[in-house]
């Protein structure tokens, strides 16, 4: 599994609105100067964030960005798998894979599977509030 770009500045713009957070909203512009991301891919990401409720979106003069909710309500697991679509290690553990027809007999399945437990256990455990405080 590797995070994509995406996935990453998903993150840092998320860790950018916590840290600027009131009841501004945040003009996309000084987030991509801030985190150094061209604003031609924010303005991809960010209505993607805007769709699935994890921030609000205001156009206009005084519009911009800010979180939706507290950042220790947020995991990285769910901003991950909303960029990302699966964090799942292998093909046959994605959601809504056909059930592999080696499944019954796969040594390596356990493995695979523990994996895809412990990644996402390890990212549901970790808030955007807990990055703000290293």
């Amino acid at each position: 599994m590797m995070i994509s770009s995406r996935g990453r500045y998903c993150l840092r713009v998320m860790i950018d609105l916590a840290e600027h957070q009131g009841d501004v909203y945040i003009p996309m512009k000084d987030v991509a100067a801030r985190q150094e991301i061209s604003l031609k891919y924010l303005e991809k990401i960010l209505p993607v964030l805007v769709k699935n409720g994890i921030v609000e979106g205001l156009q206009g003069k005084t519009g911009g960005y800010r979180l939706s909710r507290k950042p220790e309500e947020y995991t990285l697991g769910e901003i991950l798998r909303l960029t990302e679509g699966t964090l799942a290690p292998v093909a046959c553990l994605d959601c809504g894979a056909v059930p592999c027809e080696r499944a019954a007999q796969c040594k390596t399945l356990p493995v695979w599977t523990e994996l895809d437990r412990i990644v996402n256990s390890y990212l549901d455990s970790v808030t955007i509030a807990d990055l703000l405080q290293k």
